[in-house]
């Protein structure tokens, strides 16, 4: 096994398994997908440890979230195969990498445009064909491919995202990390006859993405 193959292994056994992430489809594309080939050659050597690992280049920070994470978001998203899903910020395009092996088609928003074409460079060299990535706003989402069954945030809000929920279909749902209050947690909010009913799942933190930050307040 190569030096990659090994720490990929050490990734889903120490950091993944570990917080009960038991959806085999889900550790198999961690176990396959090479988080390598989304990082930046000068930090790959991070590729697989337990952090949010800076990948943008310019003044603006991006991220890819946790490893550990990235597979309790995906197990709550109960992602089918016959589903069409939005990743949302997906910086250099790692976590709609998984996502792609899961469902039916996928649709990927960043806001850096060279991230974005990052993103669709890495797609193309893994022959994922049923992954695009659009470069668009955090708060803007992509209309024109939806409704979605499903909405992953590669990050955090710390405001209600509207415009996404917006474009969730009937029964669709949203998952991402929720900090809008203390202690930040992961949340799933579900569209059910046009209402949005919101659950929190475990306690987490992520950077927060552009966009979606809380305006600052006013102090005299």
């Amino acid at each position: 096994m190569s030096g990659f193959s090994i720490a990929r292994q050490k990734m889903v056994d120490g950091q993944v398994r570990t917080t009960d992430v038991t959806d085999r489809r889900i550790l198999d594309g961690m176990l396959t997908v090479p988080r390598e080939a989304f990082v930046p050659a000068t930090r790959q050597a991070l590729a697989y440890l337990d952090l949010d690992l800076d990948v943008s280049e310019g003044a603006a920070k991006r991220f890819l979230i946790k490893p550990a994470l990235t597979g309790k978001l995906l197990q709550a998203a109960e992602i089918g195969e016959g589903d069409n899903v939005l990743v949302v910020g997906c910086a250099t395009g790692y976590l709609a990498a998984l996502v792609a092996r899961l469902a039916h088609q996928v649709t990927a928003t960043e806001c850096d445009s060279a991230l974005a074409a990052k993103a669709r460079d890495a797609f193309a060299s893994l022959g994922l064909a049923n992954v695009a990535c659009k470069a668009a706003a955090c708060t803007e989402g992509y209309p024109a491919a939806g409704p979605y069954d499903v909405i992953v945030l590669n990050g955090a809000a710390e405001v209600t995202p509207e415009g996404l929920l917006g474009q969730l279909r009937e029964g669709g749902r949203l998952v991402g990390v929720s900090a809008e209050s203390n202690p930040p947690r992961a949340m799933i909010v579900t569209r059910t006859h046009g209402e949005f009913g919101h659950r929190a799942l475990f306690d987490a933190a992520a950077p927060v993405l552009p966009g979606l930050e809380q305006a600052a307040a006013f102090v005299f």
